[in-house]
């Protein structure tokens, strides 16, 4: 006997069937039991979520034998012969082999017989958008009035390439991708008829695999049966996907966590030899720290069926709310950047180590990564030994890992008070702008992170006293250029130069060291 592919052999039939396109099914469901019955419909959607499906239960709902209704009885001949694709009345058109305007004509010109069989004579045509300007000018008039036994079933990838002028014609349905929960319960529905035994893991990385698409889904699952020669397990899918076990990848963000470079990259190393897909990767690890944050943020809504949940829930308490959103903007970052990298491995593992440069100093076991070190800055502390601030707010300042905004506001603010807890600064008024919520913010988880312990920032708009670190930042650089052209001005040869050449000098720019006497 002929094997049937799944997604040609659990295709629904009815609407009660149909899986993720409740609000479409509501509304064609009431449409055909109040009679209120359109000309022309137009269902718009990515690939695989059901358009020409429900076309052909539609199709079915019109010229059921027992009547207009929105449950055909799929046993009469018209909803058989619709079943097996041979039904007279039912006009299944590709307009992407079918755009010329010759052949709309036709088809049009055929459009004003009777039905032979059914109540209707049903047109469904598929990726209407390829359809040239032409044709969709030949169709204009039959789709606006067209004979009372004609009914219009437009498909499209694309509804912002079919003109105003078709759109405004149709009743127009939106249908969704499907929810990787909705295709994981269809795929355990449909093994679980075929008799098929399954890991539930294993359904949920089809599901996500598919991207919201049901057939995508069905034709992934078809894959994995002739994969794995029997029970689908998640090791047979990772397989044939080329997925990567998450718990390689908790591994990786534990010892980003852990400042451990050599563990990462060693994970790095495995998918290497393994020949994983490293874009999957990065998009798993965004996923990882999408859990992480949630667990953080609102630990009141994780799921007790989480995969690998006491990992994650171990990373939430080992990582700083502020480095989990890092995190999660570099394997982003990373993953954008997959295609421009020398390959995918440098890519991935260059990831992994801008994670760790910009990770601060690790907590508790480990050893501590120094932050950077900025002229006159104090050595940096882990965060497990908290440091002491010695009133020097301008070393201080310098110190500080923050960027942009948040760093000005930290150099041309200066220190009003200090109690051991609660940081009072002060900018002057043409930097009020500086003293906005957000880069006091970030001022405060800086300050946290290079202290070892909280601390509460508070900034006021007034008068200064020049004892920011910008501001000694600039008498500085002054003392240098009045030292440099003190220096030019008593130098011989320069003087002799500016006599002998008529020569004036523009300008000094001092280079740090004071110039030989």
């Amino acid at each position: 006997m002929t094997y049937q592919v799944l997604a040609r052999k659990w295709r629904p039939r009815t609407f009660a069937t149909l899986v993720g396109q409740e609000h479409v099914v509501r509304a064609l469901t009431h449409a055909l039991e109040q009679q209120r019955l359109h000309h022309a419909y137009l269902f718009t959607g990515t690939r695989g979520v059901g358009k020409t499906t429900l076309a052909r239960i539609l199709a079915k709902a019109l010229n059921c034998e027992t009547g207009i209704t929105a449950t055909p009885c799929g046993q009469c001949s018209s909803c058989l012969e619709i079943d097996a694709g041979r039904f007279v009345d039912l006009i299944e058109v590709d307009a992407a082999t079918n755009t010329k305007v010759d052949e709309m004509r036709q088809l049009l010109d055929n459009a004003a017989y009777a039905p032979s069989r059914g109540r209707f004579k049903v047109y469904v045509i598929d990726e209407v958008h390829m359809l040239s300007t032409s044709s969709f000018n030949a169709m204009l008039k039959t789709l606006e009035e067209p004979p009372e036994h004609i009914k219009f079933i437009l498909a499209t990838t694309d509804p912002q390439k079919i003109p105003v002028t078709v759109l405004s014609r149709c009743l127009q349905f939106n249908l969704k991708n499907m929810p990787a929960a909705a295709i994981a319960g269809h795929l355990a529905r449909v093994l679980a008829e075929e008799g098929i035994a399954a890991e539930g893991d294993a359904l949920n990385l089809i599901a996500h695999a598919a991207r919201g698409s049901m057939r995508d889904a069905l034709s992934l699952l078809d894959q994995a049966l002739a994969y794995a020669g029997g029970e689908v397990t998640v090791a047979a899918v990772r397989g044939l996907l080329g997925t990567v076990d998450t718990g390689h990848l908790l591994e990786a963000l534990e010892a980003v966590a852990a400042g451990d470079a050599a563990r990462a990259l060693a994970v790095a190393d495995a998918m290497e030899a393994r020949s994983l897909s490293f874009d999957g990767a990065l998009g798993e690890i965004g996923r990882i720290l999408h859990r992480v944050a949630l667990a953080q943020t609102a630990p009141e809504a994780v799921p007790a069926d989480w995969p690998d949940r006491e990992r994650v829930l171990a990373l939430a308490r080992a990582i700083d709310p502020e480095d989990a959103q890092l995190y999660y903007q570099v394997a982003l970052h990373g993953r954008r950047d997959l295609p421009l990298a020398p390959d995918e491995y440098a890519g991935f593992s260059m990831t992994l180590m801008r994670m760790l440069a910009f990770a601060p100093a690790t907590e508790g076991g480990g050893e501590a990564r120094p932050v950077p070190e900025a002229r006159s800055a104090p050595a940096a502390q882990p965060r497990g030994a908290p440091a002491q601030f010695d009133g020097d707010w301008p070393a201080l300042a310098r110190a500080l890992k923050l960027v942009g905004a948040a760093k000005q506001l930290a150099e041309r603010s200066e220190l009003a008070g200090w109690d051991g807890a609660r940081f009072e600064l002060a900018v002057p008024s043409e930097s009020r702008a500086l003293a906005d919520r957000s880069y006091v913010e970030r001022l405060k988880g800086a300050l946290r992170a290079h202290l070892g312990r909280p601390v509460e920032v508070a900034v006021t708009v007034g008068a200064v006293a020049g004892r920011s670190a910008a501001a000694l930042a600039e008498g500085e650089r002054r003392t240098r250029e009045a030292e440099a052209t003190r220096q030019m001005d008593a130098d011989p040869f320069v003087q002799e130069l500016v006599t002998s050449l008529d020569a004036t000098i523009e300008s000094i720019q001092p280079v740090g060291k004071a110039l030989p006497s």
